[in-house]
């Protein structure tokens, strides 16, 4: 679903928010706003494998969407074994209020596919003991796992700090000037994972993503009651 993301006007060129040392001090005041450093408001599945399924099932829609389409598959197929078992059209059936459930039912039979021949069952438990590295090169051989949904697994289900980078997060990161406005996801996710501290990836993650979705939207960004407004490149261009 393509978003409008409102762009600054042209100003001269300012240095990055961090080279001020200010980066600690957005994920502080966003912390105070949203609290998800502390406690995040998500939890981890028991097997990693779930966690990536319902990532999958996110690409391209909504999160309301993503978790109706995960429990339909669950409450029909309650085990992967069953999901692996049928053919991909009963799964697509499923999902289909994710959308693209064509693309995503052959990719999830896929994907067990792989889990199974290297685990030797449909459980990705087996990688909790690997390094961030190994871990990341192995979900991201899979069919249709990019970085984000790497990052999504390792930081969630995984207890591996990682710093996903959505359509919010990109928006956010942006506007603050932590990237060039041009910054694909994936170049937006491999700076903000060498500046943000291990230890407050996952929140920062979630909190930016509260902050989005409440006052730093794409559509009428609510500027006048953010709290990060005077630190914010974006605001004051505009």
């Amino acid at each position: 679903m393509s978003r409008i993301v409102f762009e600054p006007k042209p100003k001269e060129a300012v240095a990055p928010v961090w080279d001020k040392g200010l980066l600690p001090d957005v994920l502080d005041i966003l912390e105070g706003l949203w609290g998800q450093e502390a406690a995040p408001k998500v939890s981890a599945f028991e097997d990693p494998l779930d966690g990536l399924m319902l990532t999958v099932l996110s690409q391209n829609t909504n999160d309301n969407n993503r978790d109706r389409a995960f429990q339909e598959l669950k409450s029909l197929y309650p085990s992967w074994e069953q999901v692996a078992s049928v053919p991909a059209e009963y799964i697509a059936k499923a999902i289909k209020v994710a959308g693209i459930a064509n693309v995503k039912s052959v990719r999830i039979k896929e994907i067990l596919d792989i889990v199974k021949g290297a685990f030797g069952e449909y459980s990705l438990k087996g990688i909790s003991l690997w390094d961030k590295s190994k871990v990341e090169g192995f979900l991201t051989s899979l069919p249709g796992v990019g970085p984000k949904t790497a990052a999504c697994v390792m930081v969630f289900d995984l207890g591996i700090p990682a710093f996903p980078v959505d359509t919010h997060v990109a928006r956010f990161c942006r506007r603050m000037e932590w990237v060039d406005r041009s910054a694909s996801p994936v170049a937006i996710q491999e700076k903000m994972e060498k500046l943000v501290p291990e230890a407050r990836k996952k929140g920062a993650h979630l909190n930016i993503i509260s902050h989005c979705k409440a006052l730093c939207r794409a559509r009428n960004p609510l500027c006048s009651s953010c709290s990060l407004s005077s630190l914010c490149p974006w605001f004051k261009s505009n």
